[in-house]
């Protein structure tokens, strides 16, 4: 019988997150109904080291079968949106299995001829989003084995603000797969963490919210956090923030690697504007988006709590609207209407009758909300959903066609792990918006901080930037056209030879055209981060994936171009999986061993760096780029509606995790 997939997404909408219902976390899976013990889970070890604008992740595993005869581990978590899953190892008895990537149905039809044969084998598949599952066999009756995964991500800092979540909870809402498996979250010795932050600039504080663990300096001054528990259950995400120091100046950072003059390098520019972007005073418009389809029941009470919070904190020269949708799209408050107290009571009352029913149809509710947007005002669209679009335009072009017909403000907040974010992804894209994953193990006020100032502030129009001097090409970005306050830009790219370059920022500020530009030299030779390579590649799947989700590349296209990068680079994508075998078994099968090759380099590179003090990578220190005013992460003044939405709803997750541990 052949075995249903289970999805496991990393991120669903606010309303996910305030669910009532149990979510499960990462974990082995066994058949329903099934007459073997679980696979445990024995220890679970991670280790993280955040380096200059990006993340390495290591996942050390040990399981056991307790049952008496051989058994095929399947396990499966999240990882995080852009992570580039590049190592996977078994350690089994005295066999040390080693991954290497290659097209899917090809390492799928390996791995079943190993398992048939009751050869050592594992496979590692992207399932759906960035949802993997990692199966190994056998795991011998009454014995152990080890798993080791890497994976790396790019970081960034919002508002002087640097956050890393390690994604283990699971959102619970695809009954189909929760039907057919259960799971097995318990660890049974030992859970560990440990972080290590090394920053080219200065850190005021760091914190992991929610776990109790030790910080300490070591010899080059980097944090060292560690955590360690006696069992427990992997059904919580880890999440790390850290706080730059203030009044650090706006600024471009280069980090480059190019091995070989005979060869392209890599770069991944970081771009810090720290642009004085002013407080809007006269007044916002926001539209409140609801979804009040089935799905939401259970949801929908802490909801209109958190919505009658947010309306009596809109100031009364402020306007707003109420549009709900489920199979159709709802004016529950249709025209601009004044914050006024008596107005606010009467949107509070209306709120608090919401009914839940029918399907979801999100595209109905956005083009309603878009409609008699005041070009004189800002207008910020709030979308509050469980992201299952399944009535109505459920195509990602029609909802990007949608958007780009109008100037808005798209925030959307996106928690727990069960959403359409690569629909999201969409929709920012064609109006400058952005979304955000926020975890229920987050920091409050970390995230109300982050969140705060887009809403009530300025932002950047027409943003673009472009790099002379020296030849690059492939480069990708994070960013559409629109910038909002704190917000840090990310670019990655190829480039043909070492030599001086100027980077370019253009951008429209109130009407007023801004130039920001500044030089810096590309290196001949640097082989300090060859984990450059894998980034690099896993932004270009993505860009790829975006522009066939839009219409602009054929889908034939795209699935070649993305299995040729990702066996390349050695990447787990949609259309490759990681197969792990010993080495005769590769030699056996005819595959090159590109990951041992490229891993060894990165490792060395690794070893390199971690016995050295952190490398600043600023390039415009002699002619600074931007101008700088340091955004507040403090203030008074009255709470603005969208943080307060925020505030409240997280507020009350807080409580419901104190009171449920």
């Amino acid at each position: 019988m052949k075995m249903k997939t289970i999805k496991l997404s990393i991120i669903s909408t606010v309303a996910a997150l305030i669910s009532q219902i149990d979510v499960l976390g990462a974990g082995t899976l066994t058949p329903m109904n099934s007459s073997h013990a679980a696979i445990q889970i024995r220890d679970h070890n991670v280790d993280v080291i955040i380096n200059n604008g990006f993340t390495r992740t290591t996942i050390n595993q040990t399981f056991y079968n307790p049952n008496s005869e051989d058994l095929e581990a399947i396990y499966a978590f999240p990882l995080p949106e852009s992570a580039s899953l590049s190592e996977m190892i078994i350690l089994t008895g005295e066999n040390r299995l080693e991954g290497e990537v290659i097209k899917k149905k090809e390492a799928e039809r390996i791995y079943q001829e190993e398992k048939d044969q009751g050869n050592y084998t594992g496979l590692a598949s992207k399932v759906e989003y960035q949802n993997f599952e990692f199966r190994v066999y056998p795991v011998r009756a009454q014995a152990e084995s080890q798993i080791k995964v890497v994976y790396y991500q790019p970081l960034k800092i919002d508002t002087g603000v640097g956050r890393y979540i390690y994604p283990l909870e699971e959102g619970g809402t695809d009954e189909v797969a929760e039907s057919f498996w259960t799971r097995n979250e318990k660890v049974e010795r030992t859970f560990s963490a440990t972080v290590t932050l090394k920053s080219a600039w200065p850190v005021d504080e760091f914190r992991v919210p929610n776990f109790s663990g030790e910080t300490t300096k070591d010899e080059n001054n980097n944090f060292v956090y560690k955590y360690e528990s006696q069992g427990g259950a992997l059904n919580r995400d880890f999440v790390v923030y850290y706080r730059l120091a203030e009044n650090l100046p706006g600024r471009v950072e280069v980090i480059p690697y190019r091995a070989d003059k005979n060869k392209p390098g890599t770069f991944m520019m970081v771009v810090t504007p720290g642009l004085d972007l002013k407080p809007l005073t006269t007044g916002a418009d926001y539209v409140f988006l609801l979804d009040k389809s089935g799905s939401m029941q259970g949801k929908i009470h802490t909801l209109t709590n958190a919505m009658e919070k947010a309306l009596v904190n809109l100031q009364p020269h402020d306007r707003f609207k109420i549009i709900t949708f489920n199979h159709r799209a709802h004016k529950l408050i249709g025209n601009w209407t004044a914050a006024t107290a008596e107005n606010v009571k009467n949107a509070i009352n209306k709120v608090n009758n919401i009914k839940v029913n029918n399907s979801t149809n999100l595209y109905a509710g956005i083009n309603l909300a878009l409609k008699d947007l005041d070009a004189d005002r800002a207008s910020s669209l709030i979308i509050v959903t469980d992201g299952v679009t399944n009535t109505g335009v459920v195509e990602p072009a029609k909802f990007h066609k949608l958007l780009k017909k109008q100037d808005v403000r798209l925030f959307g907040f996106l928690m727990g792990n069960s959403s359409n974010w690569p629909l999201m992804r969409v929709i920012c894209d064609a109006s400058g918006g952005f979304y955000k994953p926020v975890s229920n193990d987050d920091d409050i006020i970390g995230q109300i901080i982050l969140a705060k100032s887009k809403v009530t502030h300025e932002a950047l129009h027409d943003v673009a930037v472009n790099i002379d001097g020296v030849k690059t090409y492939d480069v990708t970005q994070d960013f559409t056209g629109k910038i909002y306050r704190g917000q840090q830009l990310i670019l990655f790219g190829k480039y043909d030879k070492g030599g001086q370059a100027t980077v370019t920022l253009t951008a429209k500020k109130t009407g007023a055209d801004k130039t920001y530009a500044t030089e810096f030299v590309f290196p001949e030779i640097d082989r300090d981060n060859p984990e450059l390579e894998r980034l690099w590649a896993m932004s270009k799947i993505e860009q790829i994936e975006l522009h066939e989700s839009i219409g602009k590349i054929d889908v034939k296209e795209t699935k070649d171009a993305i299995a040729d990068l990702g066996v390349q680079y050695q990447l787990v994508t949609d259309h490759t999986s990681m197969i792990v075998l010993d080495d005769e078994s590769f030699k056996r099968h005819g595959i090159e061993r590109r990951n041992k090759q490229r891993a060894e380099i990165e490792h060395k590179a690794q070893a390199v760096r971690n016995a050295q003090p952190v490398k600043n990578y600023r390039v415009d220190d002699n002619k600074n780029m931007f101008n700088f005013s340091a955004p507040s992460s403090s203030g008074g003044g009255a709470i603005e509606p969208f943080a307060a939405i925020l505030m409240i709803l997280l507020t009350l997750i807080g409580y419901r995790v104190t009171k449920q541990n």
